[in-house]
């Protein structure tokens, strides 16, 4: 005879924790913002070495992207004024704060860079022989400008994620960035894979190796470091995306320095490298709210914290 096992409830059947209200579109923010991040690193490095289908791939990409994550933003705010207001004040201890200045900084530069794409389709006279002679050189800057930016933006989410009290998004606060900024650079190298020819996509190839090292490491950190919080992370349907991204990262990388001289093998390869990235920005932040839904995520930690406190005092 013995006491049963005690269940982790709260008074009336309440949550401990009121789980993030955010819904599928800020997971698609996530994943949006770090594809423009990794498209405009791809687009730098196709304008330093040479390489124009990746240039035009990486800028087209980043450009379309960040409107994206600009729609997923304000949609989820509910209101487009929302995100002006938070324009008005800059707070450096708000990871909310600084990321809305960084999409402001980067939008415009990855437009530019974008646009600058056009000049070739533009007349030789008049005014738009102008634009065509005075556009290159400058989004040739504005391209280096949002490449400058683009570490920032595919890293401040995970330091957005892991600033609040969901116990699996706070306790991974050193991984969350680097996965965030792996799945950035995997996720630009699948644009180049599947846009630029063989013989471009030396940059690319690159960017998918050290894009999917950092992802697979920290993903392996956040389902292995952190104890009873890293069971979200293996089970339910965050386990089943992550499961799913370390799988296509790992086919997009082999089919990336395998197939070299195959357009249809790196273009393959580019798809599941941008589907992993979907992966893992979902499984993660489906996994947060799994830990927030669940009291035994709040309690059983705290209390562990309370005895190694007390053991350390003692």
């Amino acid at each position: 005879m013995r006491v049963p096992e005690a269940e982790f409830t709260s008074y009336y059947g309440r949550p401990i924790l009121k789980a993030p209200v955010w819904r599928w579109d800020i997971a698609a923010y996530l994943f949006t913002g770090g594809l423009a991040a990794g498209s405009s690193l791809l687009a730098a490095g196709g304008q330093l070495t040479g390489r124009p289908a990746l240039r035009r791939a990486g800028r087209v990409t980043a450009l379309g992207a960040v409107t994206a994550s600009a729609y997923f933003l304000i949609h989820d705010l509910g209101r487009p004024s929302r995100f002006h207001h938070m324009l008005r004040v800059a707070k450096p201890t708000s990871p909310m704060s600084v990321g809305t200045w960084i999409l402001s900084a980067f939008g415009p530069a990855a437009g530019v860079a974008a646009i600058a794409e056009a000049a070739p389709w533009l007349p030789e006279r008049g005014v738009l022989g102008l634009a065509r002679r005075v556009l290159p050189p400058v989004g040739q800057a504005a391209g280096l400008a949002a490449a400058a930016t683009a570490p920032a933006l595919a890293t401040y989410t995970g330091v957005l994620l892991a600033g609040t009290a969901v116990p699996s998004w706070h306790e991974a606060y050193p991984e969350l960035p680097t996965i965030f900024a792996g799945s950035a650079l995997a996720s630009g190298a699948g644009v180049g894979l599947i846009a630029a020819p063989c013989a471009q996509a030396g940059p690319a190839r690159r960017m998918a190796v050290a894009g999917a090292a950092l992802e697979l490491l920290g993903s392996h950190s956040v389902e292995t470091r952190l104890g009873l919080l890293s069971e979200p992370y293996r089970t339910g349907r965050a386990g089943r995306l992550l499961r799913a991204g370390r799988a296509l990262t790992a086919a997009g990388v082999a089919g990336a320095l395998l197939g070299r001289r195959s357009r249809v093998i790196s273009a393959l390869s580019g798809g599941a490298l941008l589907a992993a990235s979907v992966a893992t920005r979902f499984g993660i932040f489906y996994g947060g709210v799994a830990s927030a839904r669940d009291p035994k995520y709040t309690v059983v930690p705290q209390r562990e914290r309370v005895r190694r406190r007390e053991a350390g005092e003692g």
